[in-house]
Order: C-alpha cells, then structure tokens, then sequence
C-alpha cells in the first residue's frame, strides 16, 4: 500500500516562534583577574553602582524597565525580588537599602530568553486529563515538544489542541506569555533525590516551560516521550527525557498528574546511562518495561520491579533493512492495539536520511515481533527536508484515538507537524515477522 493512501498528513507547521521570551537569571562573565585585578566579584560591583543611584533614580529606573517590559511577563516586580534573594552575598557590603533598589538589582542580573527561536520539534501526545465539554468522537489532546534557544540549550514546552472522530488535527495557538515554574528541592515538598516543580494554577499551559534546572540538565531536557501509565485504575503521566550536561548524558524520568505540579527523577541503573528510553503504558505481567537502545544502534527490551532503576535488557531489533543500516531507535512509547503494542521505530539510512516505521508486538510478550513495516511509513517530503538538521523526521509518541493512530513529527529537527493514519490499513501494511524482506 502507497504511503499516501495510508498517511493522513496534516499541515500545521507548528513552527519556532522567538517572540515567545521567558525571564531567567543572568550571569555577568568573570575576566581574568590579571586583566583586570580586583577585590570584588563583578556582582559586587554592579550592586556597588546601582546602590549609587538615589531614590528618584532608582524609582525611574524601574519605571523604565516596566514600561519596556511588563507586557512581555507576569509578575516582573515580584521575579525581580526573588532573583536579589538568590544574591544575598552581593548585598553583604550594605547595611540598608530599599526594596526598590532590591527591585532593580534583581533587574539588573535577569535577562529575557528566546526558548523556542531556533527549534521546536521532537513531539509526543498523550490524551488531555480534562475531556469535559468534548464533542463525542473527539478528544483533546496535549502536545510536549522541545524547544531550542540561544546556545542550543533544550526546553520543554507543551501545547493543547483536539482530534474530531475524523482524525482532523487542531492545536491551540499559544498565550503570548511565558513563564518558569516554582522550585522544590531539598525543601520537603519533593522526594529525596528529585526536584518538584510547580507552576501558578492560573498559567494555560502553553505557557509552562519547563528549562534545565539541575547541573545535570544544565544544556538540555531533550526529547521528552510522554506517555499516558495506567495503574490500578489510575493515570499518571510520565516522560523519560535526556538530560545533558554539555559533556555528559543520563536519562531522567518526569511525573505529573495535573502538567500543573511535576516531579523530575534521574533514573538508575546501567540503562539509564544511554538515552532514548520508552515505557511501556501499562505493567506487563505486573513489572514495568521500557524500549531503550542501550548501545548505539540496536533496540532492547527492559523489564524492572522498581520505575527508577533499569539494568540492562534483551536484545528486540537489530537494523535489518537499507532505510536502518546506520542505527534504529524507538519513537515513543508503544501503543497498544487489540492486536499487540505497536511500536514506531526511526530508521538511519544513507545520507543520514531519518524515516520512521513500525513493529507489532505480542501483547503478553513484547520480546516476539508478529509484524513489522519492511519499508519506511514515513520518510521526509521534498517540502520536509529543510532546516537545521536536513532530512529527518522524528517523534517521540504517538496516541490511539479510536480506529486512528495520531503521530506527531518533527521535520528536519526544526518544527513539528503531524499524520493520522487508521490502524486497520497500517497493519495490512506489515509483513508478518520471518517473511522474506
């Protein structure tokens, strides 16, 4: 079956947008201290100036940054207090000073950041905890997707939108704003070991984003793959994501319940030391199971009584076909059909060429492959081959809506789009395992 018989490909272009800013701490660069010798840090002396302002400067001076700037966020004021709280050091030569100069210190070490005018890309979509007021056959839907700013450094960010009983994708435009969450770490309101984190109830969601917070993440929270876990008659959302250091990766393990409170966890084990990691949506026979590629070119099958430890696995795929001789890697957690669980699987071919396929497993044993796409489901479009990486397309999950396989993707690792497809076509698409290639 032709590609474009089975592939409903939508055309939303979610695309970087680098209006979209956040505020976030600033950092002033040390020079070398026999350049320029010194008895105070450069924080110190630009405290030492700003506090040389007297009030009627001082009060101008913020009224100035207002004006520029209060439009672009929430609660400015208040950020900028919070950041002079974190820089009760540089104030250690003062005896007194007001809470505007606090003010417009704070302003002083924050700067805007652009989180998503390089890239946004690399989706998975899990169903929205809210469906009321939903059309029957619909349901609404979130969208995670990372997003890349000045130095490269990854963020996450998140998008609402709907499918109709149709398969017609639609996704809300964002809020203008953006803003960081609360952090909890060490403060009793997260577990040993993680970092909470929380944002304000009367944030959309479009306007979370959650940006490294840890030295571990310092460079980057890449290629979130959320899924929606089932247990004991309860969901709980869960991504496993990469963190990177700038010269070191691990992979780390997101919860939420509400995408209003979250809970970030590295994980453990000899697995968790490569990226790419995918959990399964449910227990299968009452352990957790992952799809992980442990070395850097195969896929394994991990099982683990604990969520936050993973040893290592048992080889699932090997690249097989000329679309995959490079590497082979998963596209998100597997979805499960009546059928079995169907994974999408991303492909490495010549010329770096990225295309995405699909295995079918056994629903009880996931380890016994029942079918598989010979060829590529999807590879890039002439249109799609452009942008910062050419010629790859990506997703980090997919999501069942009915008799529809609803697959995000990223084009070119620069902007996302998506294809639907019924799943009764797919699998007369595969060829069952052991079948000639």
């Amino acid at each position: 079956m032709a590609q474009s018989s089975l592939l409903n490909r939508q055309a939303l272009y979610l695309k970087p947008d680098p209006t979209r800013v956040i505020v976030r701490p600033f950092k002033p660069s040390t020079e070398p201290q026999h350049l320029n010798p010194r008895d105070k840090t450069r924080a110190n002396e630009i405290v030492d100036r700003v506090l040389t302002l007297d009030a009627v400067a001082t009060t101008n001076q913020l009224h100035d940054i207002l004006d520029n700037f209060e439009g672009r966020h929430r609660n400015l004021l208040r950020q900028f207090e919070l950041r002079a709280d974190a820089m009760e050091n540089a104030f250690a030569n003062h005896a007194a000073f007001s809470q505007q100069q606090r003010q417009l210190i704070g302003a002083y070490f924050m700067n805007e950041y652009s989180f998503e005018s390089a890239a946004l890309f690399n989706p998975s979509i899990v169903p929205h905890p809210d469906q009321s007021n939903v059309a029957e056959g619909s349901r609404r839907v979130i969208l995670s997707l990372r997003a890349v700013g000045e130095g490269h450094i990854s963020s996450l960010t998140f998008r609402t939108g709907m499918i109709d009983a149709q398969g017609a994708v639609t996704i809300d435009p964002p809020v203008r704003l953006a803003g960081l969450p609360d952090i909890h770490a060490n403060d009793g309101l997260a577990p040993a070991g993680c970092i909470g984190i929380s944002f304000k109830e009367e944030s959309d969601l479009s306007e979370r984003v959650i940006f490294p917070v840890t030295e571990a993440q310092s460079n980057g929270i890449e290629d979130a793959r959320f899924v929606a876990f089932e247990d004991e008659g309860k969901t709980v959302y869960y991504a496993t994501y990469t963190a990177y250091s700038g010269a070191g990766i691990r992979s780390e393990l997101l919860e939420t319940q509400d995408f209003l409170n979250f809970t970030l966890t590295p994980l453990r084990g000899p697995a968790a030391r490569n990226k790419g990691m995918a959990l399964f949506p449910r227990r299968i026979n009452g352990r957790y199971a992952m799809i992980a590629r442990q070395d850097s070119e195969n896929l394994f099958l991990l099982y683990s009584d604990d969520l936050h430890n993973w040893d290592e696995g048992q080889l699932l795929m090997k690249p097989e076909f000329a679309w995959q001789f490079v590497q082979i890697g998963n596209c998100g957690s597997p979805v499960e059909i009546d059928e079995g669980w169907l994974l999408f699987t991303h492909g490495v071919g010549p010329m770096r060429r990225y295309s995405i396929g699909v295995t079918l497993l056994d629903k009880s044993d996931p380890s016994i492959i029942l079918a598989r796409t010979v060829d590529p489901l999807l590879q890039p479009e002439p249109t799609e081959r452009e942008g910062y990486v050419p010629n790859v397309v990506y997703s980090c999950g997919a999501m069942r809506h009915g008799d529809l396989i609803a697959l995000p993707y990223a084009v070119s690792d620069t902007y996302s789009n998506f294809t639907t497809m019924k799943i009764s076509m797919l699998l007369e698409t595969m060829q069952p395992a052991g079948s000639p290639s």
